[in-house]
C-alpha cells in the first residue's frame, strides 16, 4: 500500500489525540508533572482503580442482550450471568442458527436462562432489532471485530450500557467511529466496559500504581509480546458462500479480525499504552506469513514504536507451532523494571536484580479477569460508578493498527497519518454470497503496491 493512501482527506487530517486511561485521562498528563515536584503518592482512588469485589451487588433486575453467539460471545454471556444476582440474558442476535442454538443450550442448561424464540434474531440487521427493545439495559458486543464500530454506535444511540469485546475496530475509519460514539456515551452517562482483561486484574493495577508512584523512576522503554503456537482455523466447505466462509473463519480473515496483532497482541500493546500514558510518534514494522493454513493474515510481526523523548516500545506477535512462547510486558525505567504477565508472576526489580516489589498472590488472589470485567460492569451500573473504557481501547487499538500497517507496507508510518487515514477494510454492503475483493491466501507484500501486477 502506497504511503499516500494513508494521508487523510477527512475532517481529522493532522489531528493528534492524547492517550490516557479513561476516567483518569487528564490525570495522566497532569500527574506526571506534579509527581516530579512532590513525593506524595498517588492513591488508587485518584487513578480510578476498581473495587475488585468477588461479586457484583444486588439491585434492580438487569436485562442484557448478546450480539454475536460464537464461542467468545457465549463465554461473555456466561460470565455476565455469573457476575451477580438478578441478571439475565433475554435476547440474542447472530447470523447463523447453529451458533445461536448452541448458545441458547449453554445458557439454558448451565444457568437456567431461557431466551424466548421471539427474542432471537438472525441476520446482518439483527443487532438493530436488539436496540429497539426498550427493556434491554445492557448489550454485550461479541461479533467479529469488523462489525464492532457500527454496533457500538447503535448501542450508544439507543442508550444501552455496553460490554464491548476487544478489539473495537480493524481500521482507522472504525476507530474514529468508536471515539466519537464514546464521547456521546460519556455525555449520556452510559457505562462501557471493554474486554482488555489486564485492566481488570488486581495484580496489574497494583503494579501500575507502583510504577506511577516512581518505583522504577522515569519510563524509558517498554516491550510487549504475544508469541504462541498456531491458532484455530476453518477450511471452506462447498455449501458455504465466500461471506459465510469468511465470517466462520473470521480470526484468519484480515477484514474481519484485523490480524492477530489486533486480536491478541492488543492485550500487551494496551498494557504498555496504559502504563506509559502516551501515544507513539511513528512505527516501523516487519512481518510475514510462513505456515498459516487459511485466510489472508500474517503469522508474525515485530514492530518498533518511537515515542517522545526517545522512548521506545518493541512489540512482537507470532503464531507458529514449534517456536518459543512469550506473553508478557516489561516496563523499563531509570531505576528498574516492572515484569508483567498473567501467569501470577508480577514483580518489580532494580537493575541489580534486587526485588523492589511483588504482588501478594497468597493474600490477594486474582479472580478470573473474564469474570471480573462483568462484575465491574454490573457494579458500575448498579452503584452509578460510571466507567467508560471505550476511548482507552480505541487508542490502544490504533497503536496496534499503526504497527500492523507499518509491517504490511514495510514503510515508516506516523501517528498523525494513521489517525487521519481513510483506510477501511471490508465490503460496503453485507449479504451472503460472493466477495469479489477477497482472495484466499493473498497477503500484503511489504514494499510492494498491492494494486501492482505480480
Amino acid at each position: 500500500m502506497k504511503r499516500r493512501n494513508f494521508i487523510a482527506k477527512s475532517a481529522l487530517l493532522g489531528v493528534t489525540v492524547p492517550m490516557g486511561v479513561g476516567s483518569t485521562q487528564a490525570l495522566l498528563t497532569s500527574c506526571n508533572r506534579e509527581e516530579k515536584k512532590s513525593d506524595k503518592r498517588v492513591t488508587p482512588e485518584e487513578l480510578g482503580m476498581f473495587s475488585f469485589v468477588d461479586i457484583a451487588p444486588d439491585g434492580e433486575p438487569l436485562k442484557a442482550a448478546l450480539i454475536g453467539c460464537g464461542d467468545r460471545g457465549t463465554g461473555a454471556a456466561s460470565q455476565f450471568l455469573e457476575s451477580g444476582p438478578n441478571v439475565s440474558i433475554i435476547a440474542l442476535a447472530d447470523l447463523f442458527p447453529d451458533r445461536m442454538g448452541n448458545c441458547r443450550k449453554v445458557l439454558s442448561e448451565k444457568f437456567d436462562n431461557n431466551v424466548a424464540d421471539s427474542n432471537c434474531f438472525l441476520g446482518f440487521d439483527a443487532y438493530q432489532k436488539i436496540m429497539e427493545m426498550p427493556d434491554i439495559d445492557i448489550v454485550l458486543l461479541c461479533t467479529p471485530t469488523h462489525f464492532r464500530p457500527e454496533h457500538f454506535k447503535a448501542a450508544v444511540e439507543a442508550g444501552k450500557h455496553i460490554f464491548m469485546e476487544k478489539p473495537c475496530a480493524v481500521d482507522p475509519v472504525g476507530i474514529r467511529t468508536v471515539i466519537a460514539a464514546s464521547k456521546v456515551a460519556t455525555g449520556k452517562g452510559l457505562t462501557v466496559v471493554t474486554g482488555n482483561q489486564r485492566r481488570h486484574r488486581r495484580d496489574y493495577w497494583e503494579a501500575y500504581i507502583e510504577v506511577r508512584n516512581g518505583i522504577i523512576g522515569d519510563i524509558v522503554s517498554t516491550t510487549s509480546h504475544w508469541d504462541q503456537g498456531a491458532w484455530w482455523n476453518k477450511s471452506k466447505r462447498p455449501e458455504w458462500s465466500d461471506m459465510e466462509y469468511c465470517i466462520r473463519n473470521w480470526f484468519n480473515i484480515k477484514w474481519l479480525s484485523g490480524d492477530h496483532i489486533l486480536d491478541q497482541g492488543i492485550h500487551n500493546i494496551d498494557v504498555v499504552t496504559w502504563f506509559m500514558g502516551d501515544k507513539p510518534l511513528k512505527a516501523v514494522g516487519f512481518g510475514g506469513r510462513a505456515r498459516r493454513l487459511t485466510g489472508d493474515i500474517f503469522d508474525f510481526f515485530s514492530v518498533d514504536y518511537y515515542y517522545n523523548n526517545n522512548k521506545r516500545m518493541l512489540h512482537t506477535a507470532r503464531q507458529i507451532d514449534g517456536c518459543d512462547g512469550n506473553v508478557s510486558e516489561q516496563i523499563l525505567g531509570t531505576k528498574g523494571i516492572a515484569q508483567l504477565n498473567d501467569r501470577g508472576e508480577i514483580r518489580i526489580l532494580d537493575w541489580n536484580g534486587n526485588l523492589l516489589w511483588e504482588y501478594d498472590y497468597e493474600n490477594k488472589p486474582v479472580q478470573n479477569p473474564y469474570n471480573q470485567e462483568h462484575i465491574h460492569l454490573v457494579e458500575s451500573v448498579r452503584l452509578n460508578k460510571k466507567i467508560n473504557q471505550a476511548e482507552d481501547l480505541a487508542y490502544s487499538n490504533m497503536v496496534a493498527i499503526l504497527g500492523r500497517e507499518a509491517a504490511y507496507t514495510g514503510k515508516e508510518i506516523g501517528w498523525d497519518e494513521i489517525m487521519s487515514s481513510t483506510l477501511r477494510y471490508g465490503p460496503e454492503t453485507y449479504e451472503m454470497g460472493p466477495l469479489p475483493d477477497y482472495q484466499e491466501g493473498v497477503v500484503p507484500v511489504p514494499g510492494k503496491d498491492p494494486k501492482a501486477p505480480m
